[in-house]
This record gives structure tokens, sequence and C-alpha cells, in this order.
């Protein structure tokens, strides 16, 4: 009984070393970090786990913990990933022996021997056991994709969890930005409200013509009908915040002003460290770790298998005395020898897959990198900007002065006021839309580099 085991091992090892071999990953797909990044913004600091505690907010701070927590796709992210936890037990069953327990039975109505009708009731309790040999491992190469995906969904749920304290910091500082703008206005609306009534009151005596009534009326008109357009923008950017954090569309409470908002340092980190703080780089990581295992369990598949199998029971009848003990033991051995090209083709498929998570591994490596450039650049300019905006709005307040001075004592006409208005206006809203642009783009800084070290 030895020889045969032997020989049919024998043979099935033979048989493996007929399997194709495995194919390495596309040599182009790896990334090397460069030394350092383009830009240098001076003073930065290290990523505190909770960093957008360092705006000074703590409305904001709310917000992002509450987004974190109730948003519906970082719930989605969380459900795939209790999903790949099940599939990854569900696999290293495949490692341990199956066992069951059952009861055959059955009442019957035969003919005897001797030409008589009998009847007979019998039952047959048995447990069976069966256990496939992992000798190729295929089976340990299902729990190591498994494991892997595992690893990959967590790294894609703390993507989401990232992304969505981006989006919500984000949508905040604009809802600020927004208020800030309303207050902009409401005071362009009452400075041109006293310039109407100055030019109503001119035009009333005959000091001024009709004309520059009608141009006061009109440019009062043209602040006054920004006000409700600045209001729905606000509504909309709180209804778009409630959703972040996974409420129905309402009002949000602020917890200060654009202005009260601090300014944090960068944050600090070196381009060779950003591969391994980026949770979507480290997603894109363990795919291909998980199609790696693919892979093996496709080839696998031309290997043998090898599976034991054992029962025990008793035959039990009222025909019988005694009850009768039963069991068998066994064993079996399969080998492909001709699928149609079927093994062959999952195995290319397979391959083909760790080639696409390979090439998608480099994707994601490449837009981190440009990302964090993108968003240096921008800061290192923001700053450069805001202050010649600052030196330009200090030159229009002042030519504002001189210009209605000058219209109030009758030199000029009343355009060049307007004018001059218009501009302080357009440098005031300026203003507010770099400052907001400076903060936001602070917080895609710290999403782009990958929050906190893990």
């Amino acid at each position: 009984m030895r020889s045969p085991l032997i020989a049919a091992l024998t043979g099935a090892l033979l048989l493996s070393a007929c399997a194709p071999a495995l194919q390495d990953a596309p040599q182009g797909a790896s990334v090397v970090a460069p030394v350092a990044w383009r830009t240098d913004l001076g003073v930065s600091a290290p990523v505190e786990a909770q960093w957008w505690q360092a705006f000074g907010d703590p409305q904001l701070a709310a917000l992002v913990e509450k987004a974190r927590a109730n948003n519906p796709d970082v719930q989605i992210a969380a459900a795939r990933v209790e999903e790949a936890r099940a599939t990854e037990r569900g696999s290293r069953g495949l490692l341990l022996p199956s066992l069951g327990l059952g009861v055959d039975g059955a009442a019957r109505r035969e003919v005897s021997p001797f030409g008589q009708g009998l009847n007979s009731v019998a039952a047959q309790p048995a447990f069976r056991a069966s256990y496939e040999l992992d000798l190729f491992g295929k089976n340990a190469a299902r729990v190591d994709a498994a494991r892997a995906n595992v690893a990959a969904s967590e790294a894609s749920e703390e993507a989401a969890r990232l992304a969505v304290a981006a989006a919500t910091a984000t949508g905040y500082v604009t809802l600020l930005a927004l208020d800030a703008r309303l207050v902009v206005l409401d005071e362009t609306v009452a400075a041109r409200q006293q310039a109407l009534k100055f030019a109503r009151d001119r035009a009333e005596v005959g000091y001024t013509s009709q004309l520059e009534l009608r141009q006061a009326e009109a440019e009062y008109q043209a602040a006054v009908q920004l006000v409700p357009q600045l209001k729905a923008q606000i509504a909309r950017q709180e209804n778009a915040l409630a959703v972040l954090t996974g409420e129905l569309p309402g009002a949000i409470a602020r917890g200060g002003t654009l202005d009260a908002l601090r300014q944090p340092a960068a944050p600090a980190t070196l381009p060779a460290e950003l591969l391994r703080r980026r949770p979507d780089i480290a997603a894109a990581e363990y795919r291909i770790a998980a199609a790696d295992a693919q892979m093996r369990t496709a080839r696998a598949q031309f290997m043998p298998s090898i599976n034991l199998g054992a029962s025990a029971g008793l035959a039990i009848s009222d025909l019988l005395a005694d009850p009768i003990s039963l069991w068998s033991l066994g064993g079996s051995i399969l080998a492909p020898i001709f699928q149609g090209g079927r093994l062959t083709a999952q195995l290319d498929g397979a391959t083909a897959q760790r080639d696409q998570a390979a090439w998608a591994y480099r994707s994601a490596a490449l837009n981190a990198f440009r990302e964090v450039e993108d968003r240096m650049a921008v800061l290192a300019n923001l700053t450069e900007q805001e202050t010649s905006l600052r030196a330009q709005r200090v030159a229009v307040a002042d030519a504002l002065r001189h210009a209605s001075n000058r219209y109030r004592a009758g030199y000029t006409a009343y355009i060049e006021q307007v004018d001059a208005q218009r501009a302080l206006l357009g440098v005031d809203l300026s203003l507010i839309q770099t400052k907001a642009d400076e903060l936001t783009t602070l917080v895609g800084l710290y999403q782009a580099v990958g929050g906190a070290p893990g």
C-alpha cells in the first residue's frame, strides 16, 4: 500500500515542475523619490495627529471630528474593511479540516429472500472529516491575498478620513471667507448709500446734474444686488458642510472669523517619507501584494490536489440485534492534464491584474509628489501676492479719500469717486480670497503629505 502512495506523490511532484514560472512586476512601475522639493517654504513643523486643531477654531475642529466619524463615505470605507476581514476569516478556514456530522434514516418495505414482505426502520449516524493538503501553497496564497486586501481596505479607510477632514476644513474656511465678503459688501452698500444721499441732496438744490444722481443710484443698486447672491452662496456652503458631517442640510455655527484663524507652519516632510506617509499609496502597495498572492493561487492550480477523508458511524436497524460500527479512511490525488488553456488564461489574467496594480501604485505615487509640489508652489507665491495686495489697498484707500474730498469740494465729477470705490472693493475681496486660498492650500498640503505619520 505504501508503494502506490509514494508513486502517486512522486508523480504529483513531477507534474508540479511543469507549472509555468511567475513573472516579475514591470520594471518601470517603481518610483524613486527626489532628493528635495522644488519649493522651499522655509519655516515648517512636524504634523500633529489632529492637525486641524492648529488653526485655532474650536468649531472647525468639531466639524472635522464629526465628519471623520459620521461621513457616509467614511462609513462605506469602514464597511469595506469589515467585509475584507470577513473574507480573510473565511479564507483561513481553507487551511483547516472540514468536519461534519449527519444522520441518514429511512423506513422501507422490502421483499425478503423467502418472498415475504419485510418492514424495517434504519438509521446511520456518521461523522465525516476531510482535509486538503496544501503542499503547493494554494490555500496559503489565498489567505495572503485576503490579508493584503484587509490592509489595503484599512489604508483606504484612512485615506477617506483624511480626504473628508481636508474637505471639511476647506469648506469651513470657505464659509468664513464668504462671511468676510458679506461684511465688506455690507460696508460697501452703506458707503454707497451715503454717496447716493449726498448726490440726491446736491441734485435737489441744483448743484449737480441728474447724471451724477443716476450714477450714484446705479452704483448703489449694483452693490445691493450682490448681497442676496452672496447669502445664497453662504446657504449652499452651509448645506454642503452639514452633509459632509453626515447631517441634513442646515445652518453651521461659526467659531470665529476668517481673520481670527491661525495660519500654522507648513507640514515638514521629506520626499522619501511621502511614500510611507500617504494612505492611498499604502493601499496601492497592499493591492500589489494581494495581486501577487492571486498569481501564486493561479499558478498553484497547475499542481495536483491532494485530499484526505475519513468517516465513522453506526448502522442501526430494527433488523439488527446490535448496531454495527462503520468507518473509512481514504485519500485522492487529482492532477490537471488538459484544461483547454483555462489555467493558463487564469494565470495570465492574474499576472495582468498584478501589473495593473503595479502601474496604479506608480500613478498614485507620482500624483502624490505632484500634489505636494503644486501646493508648496502656490503657498509660497500666495504670501508674496498678499503682501502686494496690502500695499495696493493702502494706495487705493488713499486714492478714494482724495477722490471723495475732491468730489465733495466740487473739483471733480462723481465718476472718479466711483472708480476709486470699485477699486477698493476689488482689492478688499481679493485680500479675503488670498487669505482663504492660503489657508485652504495649507489644508491641501496637510492632506497631500498624508496627515500625521502612522
